[in-house]
């Protein structure tokens, strides 16, 4: 009695969803009339509803310029506090050596190019950056990593707001790699 049970409430459920993905012939008619006149017209289609937005450009691979406009130069990083600041990034990534977890290990990343550790599969958006991670480019990239690359699996959205948090983890990750 129960897989009976089952099986009607799993075939209501496919009823119900197939119900809801079929157009109706006035719905085709109109995305044809939408269609022929958006064509007909000089300017561009927009995008259908529910597609996705177009990827924002990615920062230049040599552009460091940071959204507040602020320079590493104009901070010291404290390595003993970007060791604290640093338990966010470890939920993901490791300093040592050939440690990798959900992101690649940070260990020796100034100086590294993006997407290059054997054995680590990166994005698309990352290994095509053409980025070589100097401590400009991450203090940039750690304010918001989806603006320098859009496309990164990297889901942490960075320290907009604390110049001297990126700093202090720059140092920390140079002192220990």
């Amino acid at each position: 009695m129960r897989i009976g049970h089952l099986i009607f409430g799993v075939s209501c459920a496919a009823l119900a969803l197939t119900a809801c993905a079929k157009k109706t012939e006035s719905e085709d008619t109109s995305t044809k009339t939408t269609t022929e006149t958006t064509a007909a017209t000089t300017a561009p289609a927009a995008a259908p509803a529910g597609a996705p937005a177009a990827a924002a450009p990615a920062v230049a691979a040599d552009n460091v310029d940071t959204i507040a406009g602020v320079k590493l130069a104009a901070y010291t990083g404290d390595a003993k506090k970007g060791e604290a600041d640093f338990i966010t990034c470890k939920t993901c990534h490791a300093i040592e050596a050939g440690v990798n977890r959900i992101g690649p290990s940070l260990h020796a990343v100034v100086g590294r190019k993006a997407g290059t550790i054997p054995g680590f599969v990166y994005s698309t958006a990352n290994k095509d950056s053409g980025i070589t991670w100097t401590e400009d480019k991450l203090f940039q990239y750690l304010e918001n990593p989806q603006r320098v690359v859009p496309g990164t699996k990297m889901t942490f959205a960075g320290w907009p707001t604390d110049p001297q948090k990126r700093a202090d983890v720059i140092a920390y990750l140079k002192a220990n790699s």
